[in-house]
């Protein structure tokens, strides 16, 4: 019953920006730790940033200075704010969620949104 929702696919241009929102349903997420994937064509999946319950972040080298991700606990929703986009930012990206409180593992995954930057 719980589920992932992701939403803000699309196609930016170079420099632009995007905003990804994640739903999470059948359960509340207040006290859970939250993350951003992506997965690159011909690469590895890679964790793109992190939200702990407790509000520390993590960002992946990558993306740090130019991604920003947040979280409102009441509404189950957390965001991946995407600025000054570049093309190796295409990928797939993913939401996950812990699977328990207060844990760090991921155990719940959304079925992902297709971000596309073109040059």
């Amino acid at each position: 019953q719980v589920q992932l929702a992701e939403s803000g696919r699309g196609l930016v241009q170079a420099g632009g920006s995007l905003r990804l929102s994640c739903v999470a349903s059948g359960r509340t997420f207040s006290r859970r730790t939250m993350g951003w994937f992506r997965q690159a064509p011909g690469q590895e999946r890679e964790l793109v940033a992190r939200s702990g319950w407790g509000g520390a972040t993590y960002y992946a080298d990558s993306v740090k200075g130019r991604f920003t991700i947040s979280r409102d606990s009441a509404k189950n929703t957390v965001y991946l704010q995407m600025n000054s986009l570049k093309p190796e930012d295409t990928a797939v990206y993913s939401c996950a969620a812990a699977g328990t409180d207060y844990s760090t593992q991921f155990d719940y995954w959304g079925r992902g949104t297709q971000v596309t930057v073109s040059s």
